[in-house]
């Protein structure tokens, strides 16, 4: 027998996959499918893909999900679909709709000489001023302006510029819009008047014609067409709410939306989230301010490069035959303070607090007592002391922290979070959500579309808290790690392949 059960639809335009997700009127996943697209690099740094694919992905994606549902005897009443995605790409459309060329992704770095152009001839205080945040290559202007000056016929076809999701959006709707957390990440946005910055279009040279209109990620601004609904598998008329970027996605997926609740990701990078009601500004650039994905918030975010992907990276390239709870088994075997081994974790550079592309991953202390448990100890230690960095910025610009509320994939592992919540010195709340932004989106549309919310759709958390004695031998160490960084700063830009 077939049951048909009212939902909403979150669909997350990812960097290597489309995940749909359905959840019912009371917070209950009912089902999710999940379609990979290819990520191309013409050349080493670049990172494209092709929006067709992306807009097949999710096609499919829908498709499975509703048959995955059907064979389980679930007929969905879709009343609302929203969308969320991978931040900061570039999508260029012509007059006609049209894709000029393949998109460029947040990981393409090809663009550092545009961002060092933007510092040089606009001024970094200016930016930060105009936008909340500093000119880095991963943010969409960079790479349109590199478009502007590697391929001008591409650039003088260009009518419209969207993010990934965006697009995939207009392919469902045939709306051209954006909403104000993903365009906080384009540095084109004023974060805190929540308008186009007409300051830094016309500083740069970029047509304020070619941004489209600016909506609330709660707002519908569309339905689902008719050539669209056919391709999905829905009915036309669908309610599309605009969604938000993935890190605003994952925050409300998280419930976290009112200030005072920080949300700590401990995924391939590491991310500290905070909402506020008012726009903080970090003078100096280490933190980003971007618009939350309920109306009049925003949030600040610290970001550390590489925090799961330094455990990652131990293990593929030390330990390969060793799974990750053997190592976090080793570790746990390994006194706190690793014996005197100190790791910084800046394998891909770092961002917060540092803002430093030349900073690399570092061992100092080694000598001959130390093994694998040490290595990776020190690892994880040395990842905790990072996202603290970043909260540390945000506590000294007066962003209140009540609840610390922690996921991802590290997450996971009880010993890496009784060591965070000894470095932190505070208690965590750890969640395991399996959605991410996906259920995030799937939130949105079910507010969009008029849908009650209540604490039962994000669950409860596991308590996690501090050990005394480690605090005391943390406190010690993390004043050692960040000594260690500052010794080295000058060094790193010397050791750095790409240095000057």
């Amino acid at each position: 027998m077939t049951v048909t059960t009212s939902a909403v639809i979150g669909i997350d335009v990812g960097t290597s996959a489309v995940k749909t997700v359905a959840v019912a009127y009371n917070g209950r996943v009912l089902g999710s499918a999940s379609v990979g697209f290819p990520l191309s690099s013409p050349r080493s740094g670049w990172a494209e893909q092709d929006p067709e694919d992306w807009w097949q992905a999710t096609v499919q994606a829908l498709r499975d999900l509703l048959q995955r549902l059907q064979r389980d005897g679930t007929a969905l009443d879709v009343t609302g679909i929203a969308l969320t995605g991978q931040m900061h790409g570039l999508v260029l459309l012509d007059a006609d709709g049209a894709v000029i060329r393949p998109a460029i992704l947040w990981c393409d770095v090809r663009t550092a000489d545009e961002a060092r152009q933007l510092e040089r001839e606009i001024g970094k205080d200016a930016i930060i001023r105009w936008t909340q945040n500093p000119p880095l290559p991963n943010f969409t202007l960079t790479k349109l302006m590199w478009v502007r000056s590697h391929e001008p016929e591409a650039y003088r076809r260009t009518q419209v510029i969207l993010n990934p999701k965006d697009y995939v959006r207009f392919r469902l709707t045939g709306t051209l819009c954006a909403e104000y957390s993903d365009a906080s990440g384009t540095l084109l946005l004023d974060v805190e008047k929540r308008r186009w910055s007409s300051e830094l279009c016309k500083a740069v040279g970029v047509p304020e014609a070619w941004l489209p209109p600016l909506t609330e990620s709660t707002d519908v601004v569309g339905r689902l067409t008719a050539e669209a609904a056919d391709a999905v598998g829905l009915p036309a008329g669908v309610p599309v709410v605009a969604g938000a970027g993935d890190q605003a996605a994952g925050a409300v997926g998280l419930g976290v939306h009112d200030p005072g609740v920080v949300s700590v990701i401990f995924g391939t990078s590491g991310v500290v989230l905070a909402p506020t009601d008012v726009p903080v500004r970090d003078a100096a650039g280490c933190l980003h301010t971007f618009c939350h994905g309920l109306p009049n918030r925003w949030f600040v975010m610290g970001v550390t490069q590489s925090a799961g992907g330094s455990l990652q990276w131990l293990r593929d390239r030390l330990f390969p035959d060793e799974s990750y709870d053997s190592l976090m088994e080793r570790a746990a075997g390994v006194s706190p303070g690793a014996e005197g081994l100190t790791f910084l974790p800046y394998l891909m550079g770092e961002r917060t607090p540092h803002l430093d592309p030349y900073a690399r991953g570092v061992w100092i202390g080694m000598d001959w007592r130390h093994g694998p448990g040490h290595l990776a100890r020190s690892v994880i230690e040395g990842v905790a002391f990072s996202l603290y960095d970043a909260w540390r910025v945000m506590e000294t610009l007066g962003v209140p922290a009540r609840v610390f509320r922690v996921s991802g994939g590290g997450a996971r592992s009880e010993l890496w979070m009784r060591i965070f919540a000894s470095v932190l010195g505070r208690s965590l709340e750890v969640v395991h959500a399996s959605h991410g932004p996906a259920f995030g989106a799937a939130v949105l549309a079910a507010l969009g579309t008029g849908q009650t919310i209540d604490d039962a759709w994000w669950g409860g958390g596991t308590s996690v808290s501090p050990v005394k004695d480690w605090e005391t031998v943390y406190a010690k160490r993390h004043a050692l790690y960040a000594e260690t960084y500052r010794r080295l700063r000058d060094l790193f830009p010397a050791l750095a392949d790409d240095a000057p």
